[in-house]
């Protein structure tokens, strides 16, 4: 991933982590909870995928390559549930790049209609 292309990258994730929060922060009005939230949202390095975790909790998966997942291609920025601790689900529930909140919510990206 060029320079350019990283810093697109990195914008996206803290405005889908900014999303996130705002998701969450709709869904309380308890204060302390609203910033322990917060607190708790941050994005593990791996080497295919960053994982994003809230805790000790997988929130979800964003691509940091184009490749294939069990037969399903995806592209850089796409975001997948969580199949387990360790590797995300088959299939793209949203984009980072999308201007689009309506695929997430604070717990996690939407399951498949």
């Amino acid at each position: 991933m060029n320079n350019e292309n990283k810093i697109k990258y990195d914008s996206s994730v803290n405005d889908l982590l900014e999303n996130i929060k705002v998701s969450y922060n709709k869904w309380t009005t308890w204060e302390e909870g609203k910033v322990s939230f917060a607190n708790g949202l941050t994005v593990k390095p791996g080497r295919k995928f960053d994982k994003v975790m809230n805790g000790s909790s997988v929130w979800g998966f964003i691509a940091k390559t184009d490749g294939v997942l069990k037969g399903v291609p995806y592209f850089v920025g796409d975001v997948f549930k969580a199949a387990s601790w360790r590797a995300p689900a088959k299939h793209v529930r949203g984009s980072i790049f999308s201007s689009e909140t309506n695929w997430f919510r604070w717990t996690g990206p939407n399951y498949l209609i």
